[in-house]
């Protein structure tokens, strides 16, 4: 199936081999915008909200790169007993998330946009919940010895491919939100907006 003329607004690899393995070709311009400022400006708007203003918000930063191309802007965020999670800002940052995340449900956020010509012209917004396992000291330990730096660069300091399927006992949703972006939905849209 042939889509139209497409710009990942991301350096994000997960997101490029997601779109990749479904045959989607596209080519990547990442958006260069300050997700913190924005997601200040945001204080109180629910998970999903904050998710789609960011997907937006990137998806309308590299509309100028592109004209007439549509934009695709994702982003994806933790949600753990009421309390929001960025990146991980070292080791030891993502060693207290682990603990956080010890025994309770994550909620995890992915939104996309697609914009064309400076326009929003579509925008979704998915939820997955997935159940930590009780984590002990050792394995935090352990799991970041493989894993880091690789995580660091994962809002829930995992990734489901690797060895990040290993922090949980269920996942709740698909797998592609809880990859980063909700593919199925994307696909949609990309046909329609032909």
């Amino acid at each position: 199936m042939t889509f139209p003329d497409l710009v990942l607004a991301s350096q994000s690899a997960s997101r490029r081999a997601m779109l990749d393995a479904a045959g989607v070709a596209h080519r990547a311009i990442p958006a260069r915008i300050d997700e913190r400022a924005l997601e200040a400006s945001l204080s109180g708007a629910a998970p999903d909200e904050v998710a789609l203003a960011l997907a937006r918000a990137k998806a309308l930063a590299v509309c100028p790169a592109a004209p007439g191309a549509l934009v695709l802007g994702s982003d994806s965020l933790v949600v753990v007993d009421g309390r929001r999670f960025d990146k991980p800002a070292s080791r030891e940052d993502a060693a207290e998330h682990l603990r956080f995340f010890s025994g309770r449900v994550m909620e995890l956020h992915s939104a996309a946009a697609l914009a064309r010509n400076g326009a929003v012209v579509w925008a979704h917004a998915e939820c997955a919940r997935l159940s930590v396992r009780p984590l002990d000291e050792g394995f935090i330990s352990a799991y970041l010895d493989a894993e880091w730096p690789e995580v660091a660069a994962c809002v829930g300091v995992f990734r489901i491919e690797a060895r990040g399927v290993q922090l949980f006992d269920s996942i709740e949703g698909s797998h592609f939100t809880v990859l980063g972006m909700p593919l199925l939905a994307v696909l949609g849209a990309l046909r329609g907006l032909k």
